[in-house]
């Protein structure tokens, strides 16, 4: 039997290059399921995305998305793209172990947490307080440069991640600190500053209203004395405060201190985020 992948609908091009299309999964032309591809936003025309690859539930365990899953590689790569990311639920074990064996390397992963009904205390001794318009200036060219740092660590290439840090934050602060919804916070201890966290509003899951963490990071010198709990138990207040019940986050792989500490928070990993090149 012979496993295609047979366009269902029209291939979706934007003015900037972004490209996306949904395929039928095909055993001898019979429909078996489904992927949809993408060009991965943000990142620009040479990263592509499976943003879903779905088999019958009478199809399943007989290999047929491992090899729709090499198929949606091949599509990607006459696309132009030189890596493919993926997104799979953590409880979803079957697909995580496809992945594996697919060669896809985790580089990070979505977490979230209920937040309780009384907002948490914060520990004594250090004052919060919000940037201020001379900060943010200091603070987001400092932002975007750690955040595509970050990304060129885990095998993006580098005009990829800076495009990746630019229209994040495009997206995300258009309007600086006066951005609706916006928060971001600093942590100070005998005047000094010694971290920030930036909060917003995002959907994380349905008819839940919920709040996402976009950033938190202690300076270099301060680390490990306590401050990044400190900081996020100022995001689950701020959270509370505009009436959400969930906060997000995500956390690159490797970043064991920043997983242990959202572990002991209480935060659950929701998706598991992996990549691979297609050379």
């Amino acid at each position: 039997m012979t496993t295609t992948l047979r366009p269902s609908g029209p291939l979706q091009q934007t003015p900037d290059g972004d490209r996306s299309r949904t395929y039928d999964v095909c055993v001898n032309s019979r429909r078996v399921g489904s992927v949809r591809l993408a060009t991965a936003p943000g990142f620009g025309a040479a990263a592509g995305v499976i943003e879903t690859l779905t088999i019958d539930e009478k199809d399943r365990r007989r290999g047929r998305g491992t090899v729709a899953a090499l198929a949606a590689e091949e599509v990607l790569r006459g696309w132009g793209c030189g890596q493919v990311q993926i997104s799979v639920p953590a409880a979803a074990g079957a697909a995580l172990r496809m992945a594996d064996a697919l060669g896809y390397t985790e580089r990070g992963r979505n977490m979230v947490k209920e937040l309780p009904a009384e907002p948490p205390a914060l520990p004594p001794g250090i004052e919060f307080r919000p940037m201020s318009e001379a900060e943010f200036d200091v603070w987001e060219a400092d932002a975007k440069d750690r955040f595509a740092r970050s990304w060129v660590d885990r095998g993006v290439p580098e005009d990829q991640a800076r495009a990746k840090a630019e229209a994040s934050h495009r997206e995300l602060l258009p309007r600086g600190l006066a951005t609706p919804g916006t928060s971001i916070d600093l942590a100070v201890r005998d005047g000094e500053v010694v971290g920030q966290v930036w909060t917003a509003p995002r959907d994380l899951e349905p008819g839940a209203p919920g709040r996402y963490v976009y950033g938190v990071d202690v300076l270099e010198a301060h680390r490990g004395q306590g401050y990044g709990r400190a900081l996020m138990l100022l995001a689950e207040r701020v959270a509370i405060d505009a009436g959400a019940r969930l906060l997000g986050l995500h956390v690159f792989a490797g970043n064991t201190p920043a997983i242990r500490l959202y572990e002991s928070l209480g935060y659950r990993t929701t998706h598991v985020n992996s990549y691979k090149r297609l050379l």
